[in-house]
């Protein structure tokens, strides 16, 4: 089944949408280069700043390819790739993966236990469960522009969107974490705990020289490299310890 998902049509498929989601954005860039340019911004500034952005989006795209090889190894690579390429996000991608994998009857998000209906099921769910941003947009994103224009002439703070948005991540940090211990108390396993205390270390340290020591740009790469640390713990740990 891994050989049929990792096939030469299935890369040509994928391959052809993150192509032509490529060349958008190079359109995209080149219209506001040129609109930069129309409006008398400084070339030198210009160009600056494209280099500053690129610069900064290479580490933080590490978190990118460490979800696409985590996925590759039971979905194929081709169609992680074009997930987490153009609309799907890395802790979305996984959590989705994992809970439709469960309901088709698989005891893990694993190509042993991989099937062609098995993988359409997950394929479908990560597609469908995402997708409602985007739907949303069209109807309602003109009031919300709106109301969030309205909300910058007031004074600074969060609203509910804000508040949501933290309670959200609070429960899925917590779901997760919850599964983790209930994973150690079945089965001893204690490797995903630690994961997370390594991650949130990590994570506590990049926050730390960002807002207090003024390292800013540190910002961009916390959460590739909180992944990076926590993933390197756990290869350590299995390596020398287990």
């Amino acid at each position: 089944m891994l050989a049929q998902l990792n096939s030469a049509p299935v890369y040509l498929i994928c391959g052809g949408i993150i192509a032509f989601v490529a060349a958008v954005c190079v359109v995209f860039m080149i219209r506001a280069y040129r609109a930069g340019i129309k409006i008398g911004m400084d070339k030198t500034l210009l160009k600056r700043a494209v280099v500053s952005s690129a610069t900064f989006s290479v580490l933080p795209s590490i978190g990118i390819l460490l979800g696409v090889i985590a996925l590759s190894g039971s979905l194929g690579t081709p169609w992680p790739w074009l997930r987490l390429s153009v609309v799907g996000a890395l802790y979305y991608e996984a959590q989705v993966a994992q809970a439709a994998a469960e309901q088709v009857g698989m005891s893990s998000l694993s190509a042993a236990e991989m099937t062609a209906s098995g993988f359409s099921t997950i394929a479908f769910l990560m597609s469908v469960c995402i997708m409602w941003g985007m739907v949303l947009s069209i109807f309602f994103n003109k009031r919300y522009l709106k109301k969030l224009g309205s909300g910058t002439k007031k004074a600074s703070g969060g609203g509910f969107a804000d508040t949501a948005m933290t309670a959200m991540f609070i429960g899925l940090v917590s779901t997760y974490i919850g599964s983790y211990i209930g994973n150690f108390t079945s089965s001893g396993n204690w490797i995903p705990l630690l994961v997370v205390v390594v991650s949130g270390f990590a994570m506590a340290i990049f926050i730390f020289l960002s807002e207090k020591k003024g390292y800013a740009w540190l910002e961009s790469f916390s959460i590739a490299g909180s992944m990076i640390f926590g993933m390197a713990s756990a290869v350590l740990v299995s390596i020398f310890i287990q």
